[in-house]
């Protein structure tokens, strides 16, 4: 299993990394772009793993959750 870690500037960022990112990978977001109307649903849809970034304990709750999921199941 690996991470790619990426810095996306805007919202619309994490559209254009969907098609950029090996299959199988799938990004993690900032939770307020959930809240974006068409881009949120669509977001939603592909399966991006949301975090909230003002409650850091749920954040890493979050990522340790997922980051044992990928060793577990040996996936990327």
């Amino acid at each position: 299993p690996y991470v790619i870690v990426s810095n996306h500037q805007a919202s619309l960022d994490v559209m254009g990394m969907v098609e950029v990112i090996p299959e199988r990978c799938v990004p993690v977001a900032k939770k307020e772009l959930l809240y974006m109307g068409t881009v949120g649903w669509a977001c939603w849809l592909c399966g991006i793993i949301f975090i909230d970034r003002r409650r850091t304990e749920a954040a890493i709750d979050v990522l340790s959750q997922t980051a044992r999921a990928m060793a577990r199941d040996n996936v990327r």
